[in-house]
């Protein structure tokens, strides 16, 4: 009698792979997601009988055992293991159609899958199935109702990360790139660098957290090496990336941190990690976002007597920071936390030992549950501190700091992510907080503030300790500044374009709004700074009295000469914004305001010219077009181009560009993949960092 012996298995992948949302993936493994059947077809040396023994064997990670549930061994009909089921479809012949269930649980990663019939096992080529999290199953706690946000947060290749200011939020196009080659499997080996069980591998909570602190090199030769200082001559600036794909694949295979990333590029490459896992991911940029290293609820800000920021800060307010929302329930928590969770891999702070950030339920930020985990104390802070303005002033040969004001509504504005199937900015400031001033966020307040610590209206700073404290204020947190006795405001605002060669003219707007003659001392000043809040350079300032009557204003113009600032512009690696801050004092009543804007510079921009359709495997030309309608030469510009799908990321060197002159470079183009794809295209020179746009074209 002849044993039964497997000859052959087919995976069937193009039908798998469709139904399960992963015919994406570019790699010739099948990739599947849990709890949802997949099917495969063994093919047998005689047909089955009654009294055969077959089970398909599933094993995860190095040696895999049954009683630690590494090992899972299905037989047909047999009552379900671990969650996992197993049926025959249909038997014909020599040919065997199985179905598999995986649990809605189970750990993702890597199976090897093995065939036993009675003592012999077959081992196929490629037998190495990929196991995802699973947002279309219902059971999985991942699973998200809507398709149209499934296809946004799961299956969206590109996208776009918001950045700038609040007063000039831009988006950046970025290429997330989930389904390219190797990313998959640089996303298995940080599944396995991050030693996690293969319970804690069940819950996207647990695996969130981990890859939050993989993604920076800190602690763990992570994926990418965070780098603000202005250098990056041993590596590739953050400024010159426009998609995870090579940093990925670069990291995959040098297995050494890829040099350097700043917010926008880990929370670019965290996306890609965990929308290539299979858990709804979306970037989220915070306008001015609050770093409060003490968690008392308050950033202070030091000024000189021009109004120039001065960098001697513990603490700092960013003009934007990015990081990532994942959609999960929350098992581990109490009711009413599930939906998104913020995640962070930006290296801030520690959290129990290690870089890592979240996940912190949105939820919980919103209605100051802010002693829930993971780090919620840090994420409330991000978009809830209040800024404190101090002037630093020489009084008998020492330093004395004098209040000039607090902005408690500055922090954590214009929360923004990209929509779901449109390119445009969908603001969800809401969901992480409630309308400014509303009863709801005064009870969250209180909430959040009976879990921090609370601060006296003490300065802070590297050179603060030797303070008295100041007019005894030392009330925890004011909700709400007092109106001022002269109704003062004040607006800064651009009065022409900003573009870099020009001229910056801007204007301060000073406003009274009660009865009364008030003399008003006008303090302004104009820097450049990093997005972290870093002064790179001080531009110039400007004193004036002005007298206003009643309701009244004036509008003082400032403005700061090309010389000033082009040569500081040219010789730096980053993009920079311009930072005016405003001090108005009214001298009859001493009321006090300072107000602060950082505004970006204005560039020309690119186009790109293309059909709107091409077919699969047709060649078509893409012309990338760039005319320099500012008044100043761009030197070494560099052309970054990359269309998932139809070419891979590509640098042309432009030289330089002088005014006037336009730029075109062609790329011949040959669509590999079906559906819309987009291209995308940055310039960059000495002179500009930030210019950059996207094309969509569909592939039939």
């Amino acid at each position: 009698e002849s044993s039964l012996k497997v000859t052959g298995i087919d995976f069937l992948k193009s039908q798998n792979t469709r139904q399960h949302h992963t015919d994406g993936y570019n790699i010739k493994n099948l990739v599947v997601r849990r709890g949802q059947p997949f099917q495969v077809q063994v093919s047998l040396n005689r047909e089955l009988r009654a009294a055969d023994k077959l089970s398909l064997r599933f094993g995860i990670g190095e040696n895999p055992v049954k009683n630690k549930g590494s090992l899972l061994s299905l037989k047909p009909e047999r009552e379900d293991f671990n969650g996992w089921k197993i049926s025959a479809v249909k038997k014909r012949g020599k040919e065997c159609l199985l179905s598999v269930t995986s649990s809605p649980s189970a750990p993702v990663g890597k199976y090897n899958l093995h065939v036993k019939t009675g003592t012999n096992i077959y081992k196929p080529e490629n037998g190495v199935i990929y196991l995802l999290f699973n947002p279309w199953c219902e059971d999985d706690v991942v699973y998200m109702a809507n398709e149209a946000q499934r296809k946004e947060y799961v299956l969206n290749d590109t996208g776009c990360i918001y950045v700038g200011s609040a007063y000039s939020i831009y988006d950046r196009p970025w290429n997330y790139g989930q389904f390219e080659e190797f990313v998959l499997d640089a996303c298995m080996y940080l599944l396995d660098k991050s030693k996690l069980s293969l319970t804690d591998r069940r819950n996207p909570a647990n695996v969130s957290r981990a890859m939050s602190a993989l993604v920076n090199a800190n602690d763990d030769s992570g994926v990418l090496l965070g780098n603000w200082s202005g250098n990056y001559i041993s590596g590739t600036s953050p400024m010159d990336w426009i998609g995870s794909v090579t940093i990925l694949q670069q990291y995959y295979k040098t297995k050494k941190p890829v040099r350097y990333g700043q917010c926008w590029v880990f929370a670019g490459v965290l996306n890609t990690v965990m929308r290539c896992l299979g858990v709804p991911s979306r970037c989220v940029s915070t306008f001015n976002a609050a770093h409060d290293t003490e968690e008392n609820l308050r950033v202070d800000v030091y000024l000189n007597e021009r109004g120039e920021k001065l960098d001697m800060s513990f603490d700092s307010v960013w003009n934007f920071h990015v990081w990532n929302d994942v959609w999960m329930k929350r098992t581990d928590l109490p009711e009413g936390f599930d939906g998104w969770q913020a995640i962070d891999s930006t290296p801030q702070e520690q959290s129990q030992g290690l870089f890592q950030c979240g996940p912190c339920p949105v939820k919980a930020v919103r209605e100051g549950d802010v002693y829930l985990p993971y780090d919620s104390k840090f994420v409330y802070a991000e978009v809830n501190a209040d800024r404190v303005y101090w002037i630093v002033k020489k009084v008998n040969g020492k330093d004395k700091y004098f209040k000039v004001g607090t902005e408690t509504q500055d922090i954590g504005k214009n929360i923004s992510t990209k929509a779901v199937g449109q390119n445009k900015r969908e603001d969800i400031t809401q969901e992480y907080k409630y309308p400014e001033g509303s009863k709801e966020e005064r009870m969250s307040m209180q909430r959040a503030n009976s879990f921090l610590r609370p601060s006296g209206m003490m300065p802070r700073s590297g050179y603060a300790s030797t303070v008295q404290t100041l007019s005894g204020n030392t009330q925890p947190l004011v909700l709400k500044e007092p109106v001022t006795k002269t109704g003062l405001h004040i607006e800064i605002t651009n009065t022409e374009a900003l573009h870099p060669g020009n001229p910056l003219e801007m204007a301060i707007t000073v406003k009274t709004s009660t009865p009364g003659n008030w003399t008003v001392d006008l303090t302004g000043s104009c820097q450049l700074q990093y997005y972290t809040g870093k002064v790179q350079a001080n531009l110039g300032t400007i004193k004036e009295t002005i007298q206003l009557e009643g309701t009244s204003e004036m509008q003082i113009p400032l403005k700061i000469a090309p010389d000033a600032y082009m040569k500081t512009l040219s010789s730096l690696e980053d993009e920079v914004l311009i930072l005016v801050t405003a001090i108005a004092e009214v001298k009859e009543t001493n009321d006090k305001l300072t107000k602060e804007t950082s505004m970006r510079f204005e560039y020309p921009p690119i186009t790109v010219q293309m059909p709107e359709t091409a077919k699969l495997y047709n060649d078509f030309t893409c012309a990338f077009i760039f005319k320099n309608k500012l008044n100043v030469t761009l030197e070494n510009c560099k052309l970054l181009v990359e269309g998932l799908g139809i070419f891979k990321m590509t640098t042309f060197d432009q030289g330089d560009i002088m005014p006037g002159r336009i730029m075109k470079s062609e790329i011949i183009c040959t669509p590999t993949r079906l559906g819309e794809k987009k291209i995308v295209a940055k310039l960059i020179s000495n002179q500009i960092k930030g210019i950059s746009t996207e094309k969509a074209i569909t592939i039939t």
